[in-house]
């Protein structure tokens, strides 16, 4: 695993660029290489995340979803009643969505800046 942030950035966005292009010449929906390619930048991500935690303390807003999700622990639904935290963030209006929206328009700072 790396630990310097830099070159797990470095890895992420060389994933990313991979991901793109083999999503770009997709051989029908199972595509084996779009599938490696997915793993790949959800494995940089992770990596990246780690890393950037471990040197600064920081975290990305971002998380990966996916089938591997329910290989941690089968039973953290069940067990877990709160709807207070999802992965170490506010579940503000309880229903357990789990897809970032943006921002809401009372969290920006729409200040003018051309005065």
């Amino acid at each position: 695993m790396t630990t310097d942030p830099r070159a797990a950035l470095a890895l992420l966005v060389s994933a990313f660029e991979r991901h793109l292009e083999v999503s770009s010449t997709r051989r029908g929906e199972d595509d084996p290489s779009v599938i490696a390619a997915y793993d790949d930048l959800a494995d940089a991500f992770e990596e990246y995340d780690s890393a950037l935690y471990d040197a600064y303390g920081e975290m990305t807003p971002l998380d990966i979803y996916g089938a591997d999700d329910d290989s941690d622990d089968e039973d953290d639904d069940e067990d877990d009643d709160s709807d207070e935290e999802v992965d170490g963030h506010d579940d503000e209006d309880g229903d357990d969505a789990r897809t970032y929206v943006g921002l809401d328009d009372d969290e920006v700072d729409f200040e003018d800046t051309d005065r």
